[in-house]
């Protein structure tokens, strides 16, 4: 089950905004503001695995994701650090 699924089965009245396409990189949620909380590192993995290079992905989440305001739900993006 994705995440997107088990984030909504615990909050039935939550109201979150999506970053279509990118479901497989939530990592989790904002509690206090219904935020979703996306792994930036999985979303370029995304558009690599839908033919993009790295360079091209970076660049496609720049300029049409990570810099967007959607208003007060607009989703939290991060970049994950490797605990290993």
């Amino acid at each position: 089950m994705e995440n997107i699924n088990k984030i909504l089965e615990m909050n039935v009245d939550g109201e979150f905004l999506q970053a279509d396409g990118f479901d497989g990189a939530i990592i989790g949620y904002e509690q206090s503001t219904d935020k979703l909380i996306y792994d930036i590192n999985e979303m370029v993995n995304i558009l690599m695995d839908e033919g993009l290079s790295y360079e091209e992905s970076l660049e496609f989440l720049d300029f049409n994701v990570l810099n967007c305001f959607m208003g007060e739900k607009t989703p939290i993006f991060v970049h994950t650090i490797d605990r290993g």
